[in-house]
């Protein structure tokens, strides 16, 4: 069993990829070939944004919006500690501070509830994370920002495809990021990601930067990245692009097939999805006790498993630093409980009736065990 099946996809989709390599290998157009242009069209009718840039990663994605948002060294942006490294990364690299928020226990999501206290006449923007698929409260964090005349950036590294509130993930702020890492909702075969804006000037601050900072052929106008999609990746998108709408109809039946068998599986606490809202579900993720016992026994039976995230980012050396005034406490303990389970298009009901019953069974013993140890587990991006 894969924990997220990508041969299956391939296997499914092998005509259309190969054949749109191919033509990339005809024409010869590496970087910003035709297949980008059309790309970022698709995506952008696709979320109804008015721009996308397509860009090498969704980390260089975070760099670039923050880059054109033109914020100074010392700026402070708000987000998440439960996340993976990149969206703080991102902030410190673009000489900002990032100041952490906690999230709400039944979300994992950043809790909007607590960003207001935190701005300070410093704080530039804020980047909320739309965790494990579904959206953060946007229009509460766009409330917030409005009053304070800030910027959002969401974080949808995880979360492309999904619907709030009737729009896509994406589209819903300042600016919208997402991943096109293989094992994402939407993804390439390598890296690769996209920002998506309404505003025309941040649009082109962004063209700009991924190529270097290049208004026109080697007249540079600000500082920028080498931060391009390569074709050949867009050339896979577009191909993924054909059954993507069947693939977010799996992903919704699937998740929802896995909150039925777990119903009734003691021990097992689920991640809550909003009614005004759905989740991709770039992972299904549960909370239990015991999780090294858990992942151990699960892997014992030939379940794999994945662990995100195992230490919020005010634990992690490198941001620890930039702990403020919120203990952050609910991401703490949730870093301790959450486990994400088994989760593609094509995962078949025999392979998730195997992955519930080898849960109830772990949890079972572990409930009957008299020293449960908890543990760290393997991390994925």
């Amino acid at each position: 069993m894969q924990f997220t099946d990508l041969k299956a996809q391939y296997a499914a989709l092998k005509p259309s990829i190969d054949a749109r390599i191919q033509r990339v290998l005809d024409h010869g157009q590496y970087i910003l070939g035709p297949e980008v242009k059309e790309l970022e069209e698709a995506l952008a009718r696709f979320t109804g944004s008015r721009h996308c840039i397509t860009v090498a990663s969704g980390t260089e994605a975070l760099l670039i919006a923050l880059m054109a948002l033109d914020l100074k060294p010392g700026d402070e942006v708000i987000t998440t500690p439960f996340t993976f490294a990149a969206t703080a990364e991102m902030i410190v690299l673009a000489g900002c501070r990032p100041v952490f928020v906690d999230i709400e226990a039944d979300t994992c999501n950043i809790d909007a509830a607590r960003i207001e206290a935190l701005v300070t006449p410093r704080t530039r923007a804020i980047m909320p994370v739309s965790l494990y698929g579904q959206v953060a409260d946007m229009d509460e964090i766009n409330a917030v920002a409005a009053r304070h005349g800030l910027a959002v950036i969401e974080d949808a590294a995880q979360s492309f495809g999904a619907v709030y509130k009737g729009r896509r993930s994406c589209a819903l702020s300042t600016f919208g990021a997402t991943s096109f890492f293989p094992s994402k909702p939407l993804g390439c075969y390598g890296d690769g990601g996209a920002l998506f804006t309404e505003d025309d000037r941040l649009a082109q601050a962004a063209r700009e930067i991924r190529v270097h900072g290049q208004s026109a052929r080697y007249t540079h106008t600000r500082l920028g990245v080498g931060g391009r999609l390569d074709t050949i990746q867009a050339a896979v998108l577009l191909g993924k692009l054909e059954r993507f709408d069947w693939e977010l109809e799996r992903r919704a039946a699937i998740g929802a097939r896995y909150e039925r068998l777990l119903a009734g599986v003691a021990g097992a606490e689920r991640v809550v999805v909003r009614p005004d809202r759905n989740s991709v579900y770039a992972q299904y993720t549960v909370k239990v006790a015991a999780r090294g016992e858990i992942q151990a026994a699960l892997q014992a039976a030939g379940v794999p498993t994945a662990v995100h995230y195992p230490k919020p980012l005010h634990r992690q050396p490198a941001y620890a630093q930039h702990a403020g005034t919120d203990p952050c406490a609910v991401s703490d303990r949730e870093a301790a409980r959450v486990l994400s389970l088994p989760m593609s298009a094509d995962l078949t009901e025999a392979d998730q009736d195997r992955v519930v019953e080898a849960l109830r069974q772990a949890l079972k013993a572990a409930a009957g065990s008299p020293s449960p140890a908890a543990g760290a587990a393997r991390v994925t991006a």
